[in-house]
């Protein structure tokens, strides 16, 4: 089984203001994160907010960690849920490939171009711990080397939303 997991603990700065809430064409960025993962998972989390379109779990250890907070979570809730694997995107991966999990299975691997964009065994929770516990780089990518994940090119890049001209950007497509 696979679980969704959108990542929207982060804290906007560079968006300028809640960047989950924003809309595309009428919807959130955040029901359209969940809407998303659900096409491929058995049940879809949000990790890092109180309250959305799905279920939603703190980051781990604490907010304020950064995508790997969210992954954390993600993988803890996972496996403590009986689930094998988490499919991971952030709250702003707009227009993810069709063939998504197909294209990052077996676990664990991510989209070279967006690593929050992952498919990671639950068995890895340790590892994403290991690393948010120490004093070393907290990165996705640490994770990522810490873990063997392949790093997967897809034929079509998703969007990453950053700033409130990403989202304009998108909708004149």
């Amino acid at each position: 089984m696979v679980l969704g997991v959108v990542l929207a603990g982060g804290m906007s700065t560079r968006f300028g203001s809640d960047k989950a809430l924003a809309e595309l064409d009428g919807r959130s960025l955040l029901a359209r994160a969940v809407d998303a993962l659900s096409a491929w998972c058995d049940k879809v989390v949000i990790a890092g907010r109180d309250s959305g379109p799905a279920d939603c779990i703190p980051d781990w250890p604490e907010a304020g960690m950064g995508p790997l907070g969210g992954i954390a979570a993600g993988l803890r809730h996972g496996k403590d849920q009986g689930f094998a694997t988490i499919l991971s995107c952030g709250v702003d991966s707009v227009s993810l490939p069709q063939d998504l999990l197909s294209v990052l299975s077996p676990a664990p691997a991510y989209l070279e171009s967006q690593p929050v964009i992952g498919h990671w065994n639950v068995e890895t929770a340790d590892a994403v711990a290991a690393i948010l516990q120490s004093e070393g780089r907290h990165s996705m990518l640490a994770f990522a080397r810490s873990v063997d994940a392949r790093a997967v090119t897809s034929a079509s890049t998703p969007a990453n939303i950053n700033t409130p001209a990403d989202l304009a950007a998108m909708e004149q497509k």
